[in-house]
This record gives structure tokens, sequence and C-alpha cells, in this order.
């Protein structure tokens, strides 16, 4: 079994900054990429960034420039360091991965539970 948890989530003033974490744990052979979805009141789940095993990171135009994916494969740990948020920002943040499980070959895609980013102005 594979669980991801995020945290960091919080309420931040508008300009602010926070950092998310997400932490994968379980029967882990090897995780390739990785990705922070957010879904706002109301509005569709949207992609915010993701990063392969690489490396190699994509943002959304949203957010370029103002937020940073990054991950640490030896504690399966993703990142991302969001600055001068805006109120447009405030979503639930959701972790995503896809996790090659122990003594399986093909991928599965795993969602954490969310955590809660609220901007004020």
């Amino acid at each position: 079994q594979v669980q991801l948890m995020e945290s960091g989530g919080g309420s931040v003033q508008a300009g602010g900054s926070l950092r998310l974490s997400c932490t994968a744990s379980g029967s882990i052979f090897n995780i390739d990429h990785m990705g922070w979805y957010r879904q706002g009141s109301g509005m569709q789940r949207e992609l915010v960034a993701s990063i392969t095993s690489y490396g190699k990171k994509n943002y959304a135009d949203s957010v370029k420039g103002r937020f940073t994916i990054s991950r640490d494969n030896a504690e399966n740990t993703m990142f991302l360091k969001m600055d001068s948020l805006k109120p447009e920002d405030a979503a639930v943040y959701y972790c995503n991965a896809a996790v090659q499980i122990r003594y399986h070959d093909v991928l599965y895609t795993y969602w954490g539970r969310g955590t809660q980013v609220i901007v004020s102005s």
C-alpha cells in the first residue's frame, strides 16, 4: 500500500509565502513523476506544477515565477514553495504521484487527501 500525505498548508496574507510538502510512504520501489494540483471553491482541479524523477519541472502559467517545485528522492518527498501568494491561489492543494510498487512492474497513480491554502487580501 502507498500513502501520500501533504502538509504545510495554512492561512496567509496576500504576498506571503508557504511551503507545502508531500511524503510518500508504503511499499515503494520507485516514484516516477509527481505533481501538485489544486482545486479552488467552485473550480475544476488543475495542475499547478509537476516534476519528473530526474528533476524536469513544469508550471502552470498562473504560478510561473512565483512557485518552485522540488523533490527529495531519498526521502520520497516533494515540495512546493509558494511565494507572492494571491487570493486566487486559495485552494485545496493535492499531491499526485506515479508510483511503482515493490515487486510490481506497472505504475499506479496515487493522490493525497489535500492541504488547504487560504490567502487573505
